[in-house]
């Protein structure tokens, strides 16, 4: 289950991110106000973490990307 979510996120990344898919010229100097890019940091908690686990961090550090969030997790 964890490789199909990590396969879903690898083919987000090459295709529709901002941060490493056909967008990336657009924003030079990144999109994402984190680092790790969420996607990133998704796939590594998918890697280390239990799924359960992961999918907490996973929703906890997309709910952190918007604009009214302060930047600390």
């Amino acid at each position: 289950m964890k490789q199909i979510f990590i396969f879903l996120l690898r083919m987000y990344q090459r295709t529709l991110s901002p941060d490493h898919g056909l967008f990336r010229a657009r924003y030079p100097y990144g999109f994402c106000r984190h680092f790790p890019s969420c996607s990133s940091y998704a796939i590594t908690a998918l890697q280390k973490d239990s799924l359960p686990q992961a999918l907490f961090s996973i929703v906890k550090r997309i709910l952190h990307c918007n604009p009214f969030s302060p930047i600390t997790l």
